[in-house]
């Protein structure tokens, strides 16, 4: 008969999320979940084929952490949808600096960027609607504009930088603004 389980699947991913949370996804080793859970690494083991898959059940529950508040953040209606969505992304960096390095800060040579992503599809129709940009445009719209949200996510992250909101606010509206005029070719008086 098989020793009876001693945590549950979703126990020890927690436990691992909190590890990376603490220290990165280096700090997840066998024996850093195995302490973390007051155990031994066998029961970790006899749910879980190896490491590597920890670690991917990890980056779907960090995945699954930053899509709950980037929601959350984008109902909030502290900001435009579109608006909160960047605002969500640079707060959720600031917040979860080792959880945002793993989702956003990692090797991804295997996951290029593709044009027709429809994860984003959402996000595209807004700046659609407020632009009136072909989805097409529109993507290309916000492949520019994220590349500066990312950006300063990024400095936040790394500590290279760190702005209050208003004036992250500020610096999205004239990215936004700027790249309004580009594309749609609307001018400020």
């Amino acid at each position: 008969m098989p020793p009876k389980v001693k945590f549950s699947r979703e126990e020890i991913i927690a436990a691992a999320l909190d590890i990376v949370r603490e220290g990165g996804l280096t700090a997840l080793t066998a024996r850093s979940l195995a302490a973390k859970l007051g155990s031994s690494a066998k029961p970790v083991f006899g749910l879980f084929e190896n490491m590597q898959e920890v670690q991917t059940e990890v980056m779907i529950a960090a995945n699954a952490e930053y899509q709950s508040f980037l929601r959350t953040e984008m109902m909030r209606g502290t900001y435009k949808p579109y608006k909160a969505s960047g605002m969500a992304y640079i707060a959720f960096a600031r917040r979860e600096k080792e959880l945002f390095k793993l989702l956003f800060m990692r090797d991804r040579t295997e996951e290029r960027i593709d044009a027709k992503d429809d994860s984003i599809d959402d996000i595209i129709a807004i700046i659609s609607r407020n632009t009136g940009l072909s989805a097409e445009d529109a993507r290309l719209f916000h492949l520019e504009m994220w590349i500066f949200v990312h950006g300063i996510a990024t400095m936040i992250v790394t500590n290279y930088l760190d702005w209050e909101e208003e004036h992250i606010s500020r610096a999205l509206t004239d990215a936004y603004e700027g790249l309004k005029t580009r594309w749609c070719g609307e001018v400020k008086e």
